[in-house]
């Protein structure tokens, strides 16, 4: 056999490289058709590699596919091998945020999408939210009820009322709704501190958040749907418009202080 012949009949490095993956989706599949739940031990590799057909070295990478995506846990000793895996919010999180790493989103990018999901989530909520529920609220808001002094409590500030949001989000019922919204506020805090949107000191920033979300807890506890969704969406706009100034601030700064050719 020539090496042009052996050439042609290999599998091509991305074929390669898929197959683990194609593998994973496969017993993802078979997961659920087992009816198997977090803590139930997977078959060993022979079976495993029975099963699937597939070698042991691709079962192997396959596990470490499965892994990585936090579907499976291995552990070592007699009773060891791979279970199946709950994955965590936090690590559902981590994955998502690594794909939009290199994607450079703006405010502009989460606000959009802000603008049209909150105000539809607290109308969902008025008048259903416990006094506990509500008391979460006006506690979070208690800890950004004052200016800020200096640049260390103003960023403090702005995640403290992303926060808000996240109660909001974790209140919601719906599970995806709740964990878009819980996922967008931290990647809006990520930004903000990675960005130092918070240092360019913003009185009307703070006060216009503050006032949005104290009449929202208000219109929630009574019940006024209508007038929540108002609140949320004015409260997105005006959210929106400021910190896109502190976005355009912060980039001339960085301009002005650039080294120059």
């Amino acid at each position: 056999m020539s090496p042009a012949t052996s050439r042609s009949n290999d599998p091509t490095p991305s074929a390669k490289m898929r197959r683990p993956y194609k593998v994973a989706d496969a017993i993802k599949t078979w997961i659920v058709e087992q009816g198997l739940k977090p803590g139930d031990k997977l078959p060993h590799e022979q079976t495993l590699m029975e099963l699937f057909g597939m070698s042991k070295g691709t079962i192997r990478e396959t596990m470490r596919v499965l892994e990585a995506q936090g579907l499976i846990v291995t552990r070592t000793g007699p009773k060891g091998g791979a279970f199946i895996n709950a994955v965590s919010e936090a690590m559902a999180s981590s994955l998502l945020s690594n794909y939009f790493f290199f994607n450079e989103l703006s405010v502009k990018d989460i606000y959009q999408l802000r603008c049209l999901l909150e105000p539809e989530l607290v109308a969902s909520l008025a008048g259903r939210l416990s006094e506990e529920d509500l008391a979460r609220l006006e506690a979070n808001i208690q800890k950004y009820a004052q200016p800020a002094l200096n640049a260390e409590v103003e960023r403090a500030q702005h995640i403290d009322s992303l926060q808000f949001h996240i109660i909001l989000a974790e209140l919601a019922g719906n599970e995806l709704l709740g964990f878009i919204i819980r996922f967008m506020a931290r990647m809006l805090a990520d930004l903000t501190v990675n960005r130092h949107l918070y240092e360019p000191h913003n009185h009307e920033l703070w006060e216009q958040g503050f006032n949005h979300q104290r009449d929202l807890i208000l219109a929630l506890k009574e019940g006024r749907s209508g007038d929540a969704r108002n609140i949320m969406r004015e409260h997105m706009e005006v959210a929106q418009k400021l910190m896109e100034a502190q976005e355009v601030e912060m980039t001339r700064r960085f301009m002005l202080h650039a080294p120059q050719q």
